[in-house]
């Protein structure tokens, strides 16, 4: 198993790319701390996953939350190898820069880069004390190339996918290493991205049709690709990997 008695903080874990990274790294042989800020879709994900895994309520853009997490993990496991910021939040607060008020920007940062920065702020003493460790970050294609009318959403992104760089050079020589992840539009959108687009399938469906056009691949990111990228980030595979932000977009970017 690629992961065999490694320990795992993966946020956002209650559903999507969170839960299916949770699941795919316990069966590799990973213990994972499953954290969320909604309760019954944490403990879900724990439950589905058993023994080998945990269930942490935290708000990822709050010092408190985060630096409970790390110590509320550390207690249980006794190490930390791996952390999985993938929590995010997405529409319908991302919009054209007009459009943007100042409390829906500053929620967006909050959530994508902030949080990104809280778990780490509180995982690096750990992982610099083992001298080992990798973190991951859920970024985006947004984070590499412009997307219409969401342009807080393409600022928090496109921060994190330079922080991810920044902390792959001052971390190295402790032997941490840093990557990010760019998936482009999923099969099965986000929570907020489905408020937003309401409960209407023609609009998911018109949504589908309109990303696909942009893939080469010609189908949607699921979040079983993402789970597998993150996989090979977070096992030995990439052990001179870092400083990455891995496409997972079937292409896109490269049109």
């Amino acid at each position: 198993m690629r992961l065999d008695g490694k320990v795992a903080i993966i946020t956002g874990a209650g559903s999507g790319i969170g839960r299916e990274s949770a699941c795919l790294f316990a069966r590799e042989g990973a213990k994972v701390a499953v954290v969320d800020f909604v309760e019954a879709a944490g403990q879900a994900t724990a439950d589905l996953i058993g023994a080998a895994a945990m269930f942490i309520k935290a708000d990822v853009s709050r010092w408190k939350d985060t630096h409970d997490m790390v110590h509320t993990a550390m207690a249980r496991y006794g190490r930390l190898d791996i952390l999985f910021n993938n929590a995010g939040i997405d529409l319908p607060l991302a919009t054209t820069v007009v459009e943007t008020e100042e409390s829906d920007w500053d929620k967006i940062i909050e959530v994508n880069l902030k949080g990104v920065f809280l778990g780490i702020r509180h995982a690096l003493p750990v992982m610099m004390k083992q001298r080992y460790g990798t973190i991951i970050n859920t970024a985006s294609r947004a984070g590499l190339v412009a997307t219409p009318s969401e342009a807080a959403y393409c600022a928090s992104k496109g921060g994190v996918v330079s922080l991810t760089r920044q902390l792959a050079v001052d971390y190295a020589a402790f032997n941490i290493r840093v990557n990010c992840l760019c998936p482009c539009g999923l099969e099965n959108p986000t929570v907020d991205r489905c408020a937003f687009l309401g409960k209407s399938s023609a609009a998911l469906e018109q949504r589908h049709t309109r990303v696909k056009a942009n893939i080469p691949m010609g189908r949607l990111c699921t979040a079983n690709d993402v789970a597998r990228a993150a996989l090979f980030l977070a096992s030995d595979d990439s052990n001179f990997v870092t400083g990455t932000a891995l496409a997972v977009d079937g292409g896109s970017i490269c049109l």
